[in-house]
């Protein structure tokens, strides 16, 4: 194969001796070889260095920075970002395994499309890569809003679409991603770097899984949405508004990386969920502002959304409903599964 761009991948490490050999290795063995791995440690407990030593020895694309005080993620994540300085980068997670032509498929996409960044699906498998599912996006339901909104400075406005470590990037980037909001309760690394090449580049989409995305007890980042814990209503709708008013509140502390018409829209925004937090029944203000904001949704998800903010009354009765038929059919599968278990028994 032909050798194009070096690519310099970007993977930081903490306490991850467990996966971290396997990850490595599905690095270094990727079809692709004209890269830098450039690893930050961040301070690790566990024999994660003494992993990253001993291929610090067998490979001369290896570089290794040791943290002498814990960083934490974002700012880890910062560290290597400054490092980077090959034309191209790419984000890794510890726990992971990258499939092999993940960079050489990466790469051809981004020179096919002439982007700027390009990200890709995930298959979702267990700590033993036991494959639980072909497709983190479709689980996640971000296809509909991937292809509507990818052409768009509204791609990663409200939602993370990307995950970071299917990305690839041209370097050039990183001056305008730098700094990563610190303050941010709801903003990582991988929907900022989304955000700011949105603004101004080209982002494309390869719909295809290039890792095999590992899910255990120990994830950071995982499949399972914050909302989905609760089972109080008013809980819910509160992480909602929670959520938007953090991601407006940053963007306008950095309002210099943003268009003039998306901070128009931010400090509409941020004004509609004030208001919106304070009524407790029925909202009738503001309805042409969330249909800005919630416009390339699908219906379903629309409607859902609109009831949750704007109509809580109704949000609640439905949500007692909803919560009932759950306990319902879930002792039905409970006594079905007893009785097969049973009948297996009985028939040896």
């Amino acid at each position: 194969m032909e050798q194009l761009e070096k690519v310099d991948v970007l993977l930081a490490t903490y306490n991850g001796e467990k996966y971290l050999r396997k990850q490595i290795d599905s690095i270094l063995n990727q079809t692709y070889k004209n890269i830098n791995l450039i690893i930050s440690d961040d301070c690790s407990k566990d024999k994660t260095k003494e992993i990253l030593k001993e291929y610090e020895k067998k490979d001369n694309r290896i570089k290794i920075f040791y943290q002498e005080k814990n960083l934490g993620l974002i700012n880890n994540f910062e560290f290597l970002l400054k490092k980077a300085e090959s034309p191209l980068f790419m984000l890794a997670d510890q726990d992971d395994v990258w499939l092999s032509n993940k960079i050489e498929q990466t790469l051809k996409k981004l020179k096919k499309d002439n982007a700027d960044l390009v990200f890709t699906d995930l298959e979702i498998v267990d700590e033993n890569l036991k494959i639980l599912d072909l497709s983190f996006n479709r689980k996640m339901k971000k296809i509909h809003k991937i292809k509507k909104t990818i052409r768009t400075k509204q791609f990663e406005y409200l939602y993370n679409n990307i995950t970071g470590c299917t990305i690839m990037c041209k370097t050039k980037w990183i001056k305008d991603i730098l700094p990563i909001p610190k303050n941010s309760n709801y903003i990582i690394q991988d929907s900022w770097i989304g955000l700011i090449v949105s603004l101004n580049g080209k982002i494309s989409y390869l719909d295809e899984p290039t890792i095999r995305y590992r899910q255990h007890g120990d994830n950071l980042v995982g499949t399972q949405k914050q909302s989905y814990k609760f089972e109080d209503f008013n809980q819910i709708r509160q992480l909602f508004i929670e959520v938007k008013k953090d991601l407006f509140k940053t963007y306008l502390e950095n309002k210099e990386k943003f268009p003039d018409d998306l901070n128009k829209l931010t400090s509409m925004g941020k004004e509609y969920f004030d208001k919106i937090e304070q009524k407790e029944n029925i909202n009738f203000k503001g309805w042409n502002i969330f249909h800005k904001l919630y416009k390339n949704e699908q219906i379903g998800y629309y409607i859902i959304n609109f009831i949750i903010l704007n109509i809580p009354i109704l949000g609640r009765v439905l949500f007692k409903i909803y919560s009932k038929t759950k306990k319902i059919i879930l002792r039905k599968t409970k006594t079905n599964l007893k009785a097969k278990k049973i009948a297996k028994k009985i028939i040896g």
